[in-house]
C-alpha cells in the first residue's frame, strides 16, 4: 500500500536494487514474557520503511516547511557526508495497551494505573548517514474506547484461557491524540575486537510534544557480535524505535543464509512532562495517578540476522512509572524485520 502511494505521489521512489530495499517491521512487546499481566501490558507496531526516496532538500513537490526542517538537521552531519545522505519515509500502526495491577475489580480503582488503550498511526522520515540517523516523525490516533483495547485484549485472553480484566468500563475517554517526535540517533564507535567479533555503541537523544506524551530523552545501545548489522540497533514500541533497515553494509543485503548473531544492552531515560496514561484524560474528568518525572528502561537481549530477515528479542525492566505504584515493571520485546 505504502509502495503505490510512494510511486503516485510527490516522494517518488528511487531505482529499486538489492541494496535500495523496502523494509517491513513487526514489534511485540507484552508483559506476559515476564509472567505478569498489568500496567504498560501489550503493544504492537507494523512500520513499513521505505527505500531511498528523491531529496527532501530541493524538490519542489516536497512542501517548503519539510524542506527547511530537513536543512535544519543536517548540523549533525559532518560536511564530507552532506551529499551520501540517504532518506526514506515510514509509515506505522499500532496499539498500546495499559491495565491497572488487580484484574477482578470492577470499581475503579484509585490507587492503580488506569485502564488505557492507543490506537495510532504514524508518519516519519528518516535522513540518514553512515553513522548518524535523523527521525521527524507525527503521530495521530485515539486514546479510549475507540482504541479498542478492551476488545483486542477479551479476544486473546478467550484465545488462551486467561481470566479476563473486570474494569475496562472504568478506561479513558475517547479522546484525538497528537504526538510529534525528533531523536537523533550516533554510532559513537564501531570496532573490532578479535576472534571474528566486533563491538559498537549507537547513543540517542529526543523530544516528543503533545497530548499523549511530552518528554525528553537520552540512552544508548551496546552490541557485541559477529557480523553486526548496518543499522541504528533493536527495534521497539517505542516512537523512533525503526531502526532496523539495513544499511548498504548491511550482511542482509549480501548473504543468503544464516549470517550474524550478536547480543545487546540498551537504556533509555526519559524526563516526564505529561503522559495522557497517568494524567488521565486532557479535556474532561478521568481516573488519573501522580506520575513519576524521571522514568527508565534497561533491556537486554540477542538478535541474528538471516537471509533478509533480522529476528531480535529483549528483556526490558522499567522503573516505577507512578507514585503509587508499588514495584517496577518488566516485560518482553520481540521484533521482526524483513527487508527485500
Amino acid at each position: 500500500m505504502l509502495s503505490a502511494i510512494l510511486c503516485a505521489g510527490s516522494l517518488p521512489v528511487a531505482a529499486h536494487h538489492n541494496d535500495n530495499p523496502w523494509s517491513f517491521n513487526l514489534y511485540f512487546e507484552n508483559d506476559l514474557f515476564a509472567e505478569s499481566d498489568q500496567n504498560y501490558t501489550n503493544g504492537i507496531r507494523m512500520s513499513w520503511v521505505s527505500p531511498d526516496v528523491s531529496s527532501y532538500e530541493t524538490d519542489s513537490r516536497i512542501p517548503g516547511w519539510l524542506r527547511q526542517v530537513n536543512d535544519q538537521l543536517h548540523f549533525f552531519h559532518d560536511l564530507r557526508d552532506r551529499k551520501k545522505l540517504a532518506r526514506n519515509l515510514v509509515f506505522s500502526v499500532g496499539q498500546l495497551m495499559y491495565t491497572p495491577e488487580t484484574i477482578d475489580a470492577s470499581e475503579l480503582l484509585e490507587d492503580e494505573r488506569p485502564y488505557a488503550g492507543f490506537l495510532y498511526t504514524t508518519i516519519a522520515y528518516h535522513t540518514r548517514s553512515r553513522d548518524q540517523l535523523d527521525t521527524v516523525g507525527v503521530t495521530v490516533g485515539v486514546v479510549g474506547p475507540a482504541a479498542y483495547a478492551h476488545e483486542a485484549q477479551d479476544f486473546i485472553h478467550d484465545l488462551r484461557g486467561f481470566e479476563k480484566f473486570a474494569g475496562w468500563d472504568n478506561q479513558l475517554e475517547n479522546e484525538l491524540g497528537l504526538q510529534f517526535l525528533y531523536e537523533h540517533k550516533h554510532r559513537l564507535f564501531a570496532a573490532p575486537v578479535g576472534a571474528g567479533l566486533s563491538h559498537d555503541l549507537i547513543g540517542h537523544s529526543g523530544i516528543s510534544l503533545g497530548n499523549v506524551s511530552t518528554y525528553l530523552n537520552f540512552g544508548a545501545e551496546y552490541r557485541i557480535g559477529w557480523q553486526l548489522p548496518d543499522d541504528f540497533g533493536t527495534s521497539a514500541v517505542r516512537p523512533a524505535g525503526d531502526n532496523s533497515a539495513p544499511g548498504r553494509g548491511d550482511p542482509r543485503l549480501r548473504s543468503g543464509g544464516f549470517s550474524g548473531l550478536h547480543g545487546f544492552i540498551a537504556f533509555d531515560a526519559r524526563v516526564v512532562g505529561r503522559d495522557i496514561f497517568l494524567d488521565g484524560n486532557t479535556f474532561e474528568h478521568s481516573h488519573s495517578v501522580e506520575k513519576e518525572n524521571l522514568v527508565a528502561d534497561i533491556a537486554a537481549g540477542v538478535s541474528f540476522t538471516a537471509g533478509h530477515w533480522k529476528v531480535s528479542y529483549a528483556k526490558v525492566f522499567r522503573t516505577r512509572e507512578f507514585k503509587q505504584q508499588p514495584h517496577s515493571h518488566s516485560y518482553g520485546s520481540l521484533s521482526v524485520s524483513y527487508s527485500w
